[in-house]
This record gives structure tokens, C-alpha cells and sequence, in this order.
């Protein structure tokens, strides 16, 4: 059974997989309580599904980007389990759970996943569709959604964290964007579950020792 915790940003989640189904799910928003939330929210869970840690073989944890300080508040709970119970642990990142959740190809051949980086801006990764599946290009990066609708050059699929004012902005500034609904931007924590669990099926493993958080670049490639 595998494990799942995702603290990126203020969207939070948590997942129990085993492979064959989605024995519990959870998300909530929190205010900048992820340490206080989040060992009761996994003990809950736990509880409810009638599990131990001890019938707990494997973690995926989200590695970002994300807000720093909630990234590490999960980073750190998962790497404790791991080094304690000897438990093989594997980084997911997070713009690649937003875009697996994504229709293949469906609306437009090229994806660009956000979520929010604090102070009005954004961290986003460009995907394209390779073989009816979304594939990352180039590194994730950060600016503002004025800087995203710029870079837009054809039509694009935008799915993630995008407040009602960002919606309106990226849809008023380029007829390219193609929006995702509210539904579908919501980042689900057993598609986590799922992604680590492939990984740890081929034995792609990540060190928990020295597992670190995704960083961000500066925006300014156009989006072609």
C-alpha cells in the first residue's frame, strides 16, 4: 500500500493506493496551517480506512514547486516515516499530478499547469501531448498571469490553481487560452498515488536523505 501527501500549497491532499483502487482520498484548503493539519489529517485518514503505518510499504510525496514553507512541512513528514521505517519513498512532481489529471490532446495539443508562487504570481510547466500523453518541456517557471497570456502563441490548454480573477485575465487577454474547468483544476492527490506507484513498480526510487524541493526560473520563453 502506498501512501500519498501533497503540501505544495495551500491546496492540500491525501491518498491511500493500493494499486488496484483508491482506498481513501482527502483534500482541503488550509490557512497556512500545514503543520498543525496535516498529522491529524493523516492519522484520520488512517483510522477511517481501518490502516497502520505498519500496512504502509511505500510514500509519493508532491516535491513542487510550491510554497517553500508547506513543501517542506510534507518533505519533512514523509522523509521522518521513510528514515524510521526503512520505507521507499518517491518525489512526484507537482505540476505533473495537475497535468495527468488533463485529457490527453483533447482541446489543444500543448498544456501549461499553475499553481500559485504568493505575491500574485504564478509557477507553471509547459506540457506537450507526445504518444496521447502530456510530457514536461523545459524547466517549471514563475511570473505573473499577464506573463503567461503573453507567452501564449497558440492554442493552449490552462489547468490548475487560477482564482476567478486570473480566469478572467488569461480569457480577456488571448483567444489561445483554453481553460479548464474548476473541476478539473483541483489537484487530486490519488493521481499522486498513482504516478508514485508506477515509479515504484519499475524501482524508481527516490533517496529520502536527500530528496529536495523543485525551484522555479524566471519567466519569458514563448509558449509555442
Amino acid at each position: 500500500m502506498l501512501l500519498a501527501i501533497d503540501t505544495s500549497t495551500a491546496q492540500v491532499g491525501l491518498a491511500l493506493y493500493d494499486g488496484t483502487q483508491v482506498l481513501s482520498e482527502m483534500t482541503w484548503t488550509t490557512r497556512q496551517h500545514h503543520t498543525t493539519e496535516l498529522a491529524p489529517a493523516l492519522s484520520g485518514l488512517l483510522s477511517r480506512c481501518g490502516v497502520s503505518m505498519d500496512m504502509v510499504n511505500a510514500l509519493g510525496v508532491a516535491v513542487g514547486p510550491g510554497s517553500f514553507t508547506s513543501l517542506r512541512v510534507g518533505l519533512s513528514l514523509v522523509k521522518g516515516i521513510a528514515l524510521a521505517r526503512h520505507m521507499p519513498v518517491i518525489g512526484i512532481p507537482t505540476l505533473d499530478i495537475i497535468a495527468t489529471a488533463q485529457p490527453a490532446g483533447k482541446h489543444a495539443s500543448r498544456l501549461v499547469a499553475v499553481i500559485q508562487a504568493g505575491r500574485k504570481r504564478i509557477a507553471f510547466g509547459v506540457y506537450k501531448c507526445l504518444k496521447n500523453e502530456w510530457q514536461a518541456q523545459g524547466p517549471v517557471r514563475s511570473g505573473t498571469v499577464d506573463d503567461l497570456a503573453d507567452e501564449i502563441e497558440s492554442p493552449t490548454y490552462v489547468a490548475g490553481e487560477l482564482s476567478s480573477e486570473d480566469r478572467s485575465r488569461l480569457a480577456r487577454k488571448r483567444v489561445n487560452v483554453l481553460l479548464a474547468s474548476p473541476v478539473n483544476c483541483v489537484r487530486r492527490p490519488a493521481i499522486l498515488a498513482e504516478l508514485a506507484w508506477a515509479r515504484w513498480q519499475k524501482n524508481k526510487v527516490d533517496d529520502a536523505a536527500s530528496l529536495a524541493p523543485i525551484y522555479l526560473h524566471v519567466a519569458g520563453t514563448p509558449i509555442q
